[in-house]
């Protein structure tokens, strides 16, 4: 079969060699887009990041498509609809840095509770004056966890060796990793009643799109810090600096924006208004909470570690391995 693994590192392309004696290989370190795609339309495989468009537009290009092999756990970056259709397969990592994305979650939280980013911002200037720089204590404050999978859990076990208290909700309890963890369930309005920091951690779809809006944000409680480290539409971008804006946010970590990658460049701004392909409210506030001071923001990063990689590319090598034997695994629905 041909793959085609778009968005790849320089060396990440040596994990895929493997495949090459059984298949033909071609690596690309860009994404799959509509100028390009007519170059790969031959492709049964392709492999892609969350930065490809995978589209009903671009994956019509593709003549003998059978699967896609997505190096990510989510999956809304892919028209599942029309893979349906035509009968492609669609397979993801489903666990591959539960751990990493939670260390990253208290990373960004640290970073608030401890000014860590003005500290050293400070003293690079060489200023060692503490003024203005006093933080607050993890312990004894309640951490309000919003989906309980593996991450949610992991960021739960973490929370317990920094002495939080957890609540957490989920539309699907598991009450056995409650016992086991020591956190307990309430529902939605009692958590952000509750909580002193908020994390989510649920999936990108039309269910959980906007999930925390103008509704949710004014049931919170005064200071809170919010993170998010899942998908941006999760998080409604106006609700979100109006609750910075009125003081409800103490702080924001975002490892997500709403019209990511897309505000990145200011061009490809201008071209996705004209084309009116995103939310131009959205991109303008996403570019705003880029300058606040008390929003701290890395670029979809939280997944970004030596082993976290390497377990993505092992699992995306024995997705197309196991597809190609006619015995697909990780399927998405």
């Amino acid at each position: 079969m041909k793959v085609v693994a778009f968005d790849l590192e320089p060396w990440e392309k040596g994990c895929l060699e493997e495949l090459e004696q059984e298949h033909e290989v071609v690596a690309t370190e860009q994404p799959l887009d509509e100028t390009n795609v007519e170059d790969y339309k031959d492709a049964d495989i392709i492999s892609t990041f969350i930065y490809s468009d995978l589209g009903r537009s671009n994956l019509e290009a593709f003549e003998k498509l059978g699967l896609i092999a997505t190096r990510s756990t989510g999956f809304d970056h892919i028209d599942l609809e029309y893979c349906r259709e035509r009968d492609i397969k669609v397979a993801n990592v489903p666990d591959y840095g539960k751990n990493t994305v939670a260390e990253h979650v208290f990373g960004l939280l640290l970073t608030i509770s401890h000014r860590l980013y003005e500290s050293i911002d400070r003293t690079r200037t060489g200023d060692f004056s503490p003024q203005g720089l006093r933080g607050f204590d993890l312990r004894g404050r309640t951490l309000g966890v919003i989906g309980t999978g593996d991450i949610g859990k992991e960021a739960i076990r973490i929370a317990k060796g920094f002495g939080m208290e957890v609540i957490a909700f989920d539309v699907a309890e598991d009450q056995d990793a409650a016992r086991d963890l020591g956190f307990e369930y309430v529902d939605m309005e009692t958590l952000l009643k509750n909580a002193d920091v908020i994390t989510l951690h649920v999936p990108g779809n039309e269910k959980t799109k906007h999930m925390l809006s103008e509704k949710e944000f004014g049931q919170m409680k005064e200071g809170v810090v919010l993170i998010n480290t899942t998908r941006g539409q999760v998080v409604d971008p106006p609700a979100l600096a109006g609750a910075l804006a009125a003081g409800k946010l103490k702080a924001a970590g975002l490892d997500v924006l709403a019209e990511e990658p897309t505000v990145i460049d200011d061009l490809e701004v201008l071209r996705a208004v004209y084309q009116e392909q995103h939310d131009l409210r959205e991109l303008m506030v996403d570019h705003a909470l880029m300058r606040l001071r008390n929003v701290y923001i890395t670029p979809h990063n939280a997944y970004n570690t030596c082993e976290a990689i390497q377990r993505i590319l092992d699992t995306t090598v024995d997705n197309v391995r196991s597809f190609a034997r006619g015995e697909p695994k990780n399927v998405v629905d």
